[in-house]
């Protein structure tokens, strides 16, 4: 069974976790406070979701990274290899109170996140809708709400469609980092914080 790791316990972190317990699907979650400051969500999110370290977080097949832009190096400074395992970005390069968008000098954020994460296949998806959005019912308005998704690895895209399907949304390929990345990414990209339905 493919086990699934949070790091980063905001907004789009939580809303995630509470997808999957939706869902019936397991998971640890994980913050830089570390897993005591957790219990609300997880007492919240029971049996489902569980609190750990980052560390124990990223030991997992699927690691979904939600984490304010700055604060990404030092909350993934000093973890192992991810040894092929799959990183799904949900990161924005930007983050509150000041909502000032982040000098990329001229890259990708994912291609950032990617250098972050040595030897992990990224898959950027889960950071183009507004969390309240994500957590809502993906049906409610007739068909499936669509989520993005782009990477350059093909089994590790297959591996993250196959959860947003089992999660109830649409997914939408939208090619490698390079294409995806650049559409999906907030700010600067056309698609995020735009709610697509899907209908069959």
């Amino acid at each position: 069974m493919t086990t699934i790791g949070i790091i980063g316990a905001g907004n789009i972190g939580s809303a995630f976790a509470r997808i999957l317990a939706r869902n019936g699907i397991a998971a640890t979650i994980a913050n830089s406070r570390g897993p005591e400051t957790l219990t609300s969500l997880t007492d919240e999110l029971a049996p489902h979701i569980k609190a750990g370290t980052i560390e124990a977080a990223a030991q997992a097949d699927i690691v979904l990274i939600a984490v304010p832009w700055s604060k990404l190096p030092s909350a993934l400074a000093g973890l192992p290899n991810w040894n092929g395992r799959i990183v799904i970005d949900a990161n924005n390069p930007i983050e509150a109170p000041l909502f000032k968008p982040a000098d990329l000098n001229g890259r990708l954020s994912t291609e950032i996140v990617a250098g972050l994460v040595p030897g992990a296949r990224v898959v950027k998806a889960f950071n183009h809708l507004l969390a309240a959005l994500l957590t809502k019912d993906p049906h409610a308005e007739g068909g499936s709400r669509v989520l993005f998704y782009s990477g350059d690895d093909e089994s590790a895209k297959a591996e993250v469609a196959a959860l947003i399907e089992k999660l109830g949304f649409a997914g939408v390929d939208l090619g490698p980092i390079s294409i995806g990345g650049r559409l999906a990414q907030f700010p600067g990209g056309p698609l995020p914080a735009n709610n697509f339905v899907k209908f069959a």
